[in-house]
């Protein structure tokens, strides 16, 4: 399909998943802003367009990304045992080395305690986001998904609200925390753990930006197509 400076970013990723690889390269936000235009972010950016549109014109485009709307029930699935999984395992590990490297090199790079009370933050919000997420958001897609009668579809469409904006939310801690480290840049005296920690968040950050896109871009406009009586 042709791409044009209308097209949302987030689209642009569902209709290919390699393009996010791009956009981020880029600096395009295409999870929680993936609404905008191409032609809008890459103003916004001071990006020219036409070059935007001829980097995310990839050869062999695959037949399906795998995140297409349609079957809600195993996207919600997917997600949980894709993205969620992740995360919680990840979460606790990260933060064990937040605090060493903080601990450790804090007094030499004092922008780790902004890193650390950024990242625990983020923390702080996706225990609980996630938790409703998997206990009451998901299932009642489901079930309508199925026609079944389920307690929140009343107020499905004010929960997404919700969830979206907790979205922004961690989405805006982790890009102070990349502000902070320099791009996740390894400092000249940094020790193993000190890469070891970058690179998990960027890894984190990065599993965030495609676990978002699916839910804001995908499962979440579809689940409200679902609700409207």
């Amino acid at each position: 399909m042709a791409i044009t400076a209308t097209a949302s970013l987030g689209d642009l990723v569902t209709e290919d998943s390699r393009r996010s690889r791009v956009l981020e390269k880029l600096g395009l936000d295409y999870c929680c802003n993936g609404a905008d235009s191409l032609a809008d972010a890459s103003a916004a950016a001071g990006l020219d367009i036409d070059q935007v549109i001829a980097a995310l014109d990839l050869p062999d485009a695959p037949d399906s990304t795998g995140t297409s709307a349609g079957d809600n029930a195993s996207l919600a699935h997917d997600i949980v045992d894709t993205h969620h999984a992740y995360m919680w395992e990840e979460m606790p590990r990260l933060a064990q080395l937040v605090e060493k490297v903080y601990r450790v090199h804090g007094e030499r790079h004092p922008e780790l305690e902004q890193v650390r009370d950024a990242f625990f933050k983020a923390v702080g919000a996706l225990e609980p986001h996630m938790t409703a997420e998997e206990r009451s958001v998901f299932p009642t897609i489901t079930k309508l998904e199925k026609g079944q009668p389920a307690s929140g579809a009343a107020t499905l469409n004010e929960t997404l609200d919700t969830m979206v904006a907790e979205h922004q939310v961690v989405g805006d801690l982790f890009h102070e925390i990349k502000r902070l480290t320099n791009g996740y840049t390894w400092p000249a005296d940094g020790c193993n753990s000190y890469r070891m920690m970058l690179e998990g968040l960027s890894e984190m950050e990065l599993d965030l930006h495609e676990h978002i896109h699916k839910e804001n871009n995908i499962l979440f406009p579809a689940a409200r197509a679902l609700a409207r009586p």
